[in-house]
């Protein structure tokens, strides 16, 4: 690492390898879809064995990481959380990833420790993201149940219901019998209901819409398509598989 009083550089000791192969899709806060998997590739050179040593023992993982599919090119004082339905707010009483520096801040919970990295869940970290830190969660200290949340206090939060065909759900087995891969539907589910649909598509459900209806998550080695047919459910259109590259 370099730095002066103004200036930082500083270099990625790792790489995640997520469920979430997209931004479209990916929770936008930690812990939302706890049945979200990823592991947090530790580089060779930070002596990954050594220095996870000790890890073990904790819980939960603070994960301090680079926003490295940013597509804003000028800072913006105030930007528009998607829960607060197009209104805006000042980006620093916000979680948003369009900042002055393009650092995220998740807490993930610790699933294994590997001689290579670390196993966790709960994540809201698309495939590839650059690691800069990985520190544990200290809850006697950072625990505080007294905090105020904010703006974020006064949201409604709608029941949402996610209709399945018969033939989808034994595709879905199918897949998970063949993947290994636990909590398939869960994990569907729990990142759907989060609505990941961009604010100019909503609020046309049930009615004609100037925009496309039918939306696509890549999770894992899956495309699975959905529309909402009104605020509390949605509907799965069709799932596939693909060859990862």
């Amino acid at each position: 690492m370099t730095l002066d009083s103004h200036n930082f550089s500083m270099k990625a000791i790792g790489f995640v390898e997520s469920c979430y192969l997209d931004r479209f899709g990916t929770p936008r806060q930690p812990g939302l879809v706890k049945s979200s998997w990823g592991k947090i590739h530790l580089q060779k050179e930070w002596h990954p064995q050594q220095s996870l040593e000790g890890l073990s023992g904790f819980s939960h993982l603070w994960v301090i990481f680079v926003f490295h599919q940013n597509t804003n090119s000028r800072f913006h004082a105030k930007v528009h959380p998607p829960r607060l339905g197009g209104a805006n707010m000042g980006v620093f009483a916000t979680r948003s990833p369009h900042r002055p520096n393009s650092i995220g801040l998740s807490l993930v919970k610790i699933e294994s420790i590997e001689s290579d990295g670390v196993v966790v869940s709960g994540i809201d970290l698309v495939n590839g993201t650059p690691v800069l830190d990985i520190k544990p969660y200290l809850p006697e200290i950072e625990a505080i149940p007294e905090a105020k949340a904010g703006w974020s206090e006064q949201l409604v939060k709608t029941k949402i219901t996610v209709l399945w065909s018969h033939e989808q759900l034994e595709f879905l087995a199918k897949w998970q019998s063949e993947s290994g891969r636990i909590h398939l539907r869960q994990l569907i589910e729990e990142t759907l209901i989060l609505d990941p649909r961009p604010l100019i598509y909503r609020g046309y459900e049930g009615k004609a819409s100037p925009y496309r209806e039918t939306h696509a998550v890549r999770i894992f080695d899956g495309d699975v398509h959905f529309s909402f047919i009104d605020n509390e459910r949605i509907q799965i259109i069709d799932i596939s598989r693909h060859t990862l590259e």
